[in-house]
């Protein structure tokens, strides 16, 4: 068996990312994302079984990317509503520092390949999320609605921020994020 290369894994993670960017993903073919690579076909074949896998798993890696991001310095003992306002800037802070990547789950979470991740899996990235939001819940702090909702009212206006077409490229003064999340935060809370 061969060992596996750690470099080559990040340069084909690297390499799919930028060849989905700019290309799509139909268009991005194992040759095309190998030579971007600068490592050959068949090398793809070591580490995954075929293009359908490395697609997936390049989304599921930028996933966990973002949970560690979120996760960074996480201290559930804190108030609920501060722990609320680290995730929404460091959430901000991880798209507006890697829109490569996050394009690329955009792009992901709207195509047929998303429907081959095991959420299951996701899901547990973000379990401690979850778990703030069930907290917030029961000491009647958070609105008691279906996660999909929360998601629009608070994680939605962190990706329409932090995107450079609605913002002009600019990065937005710290001011202005923290009145963004207070809004967001009073369409949540109890």
């Amino acid at each position: 068996m061969r060992v596996k290369d750690d470099e080559k894994i990040a340069a084909l993670f690297e390499a799919t990312v930028k060849k989905v960017n700019e290309i799509g993903f139909a268009s991005s073919s194992v040759s095309k994302i190998a030579k971007e690579a600068g490592v050959s076909p068949a090398t793809i074949y070591v580490y995954y079984k075929n293009k359908d896998e490395l697609l997936v798993s390049t989304y599921v890696e930028i996933k966990r990317r973002i949970s560690a991001a979120l996760l960074d310095s996480f201290d559930e003992s804190e108030p609920v509503r501060d722990i609320f306002e680290k995730f929404f800037l460091k959430f901000y802070e991880f798209i507006v520092g890697n829109a490569d990547y996050y394009k690329y789950t955009e792009q992901f979470a709207n195509s047929p390949y998303s429907e081959l991740v095991d959420r299951e899996a996701l899901e547990r990235f973000f379990e401690p999320i979850f778990r703030v939001y069930l907290h917030g819940v029961e000491q009647k702090i958070l609105k008691n609605v279906d996660i999909p909702i929360v998601t629009a009212f608070i994680w939605a206006p962190v990706v329409a921020l932090a995107n450079p077409n609605s913002c002009h490229g600019e990065r937005l003064e710290k001011n202005t994020i923290e009145t963004a999340f207070t809004l967001a935060w009073d369409a949540i809370k109890l």
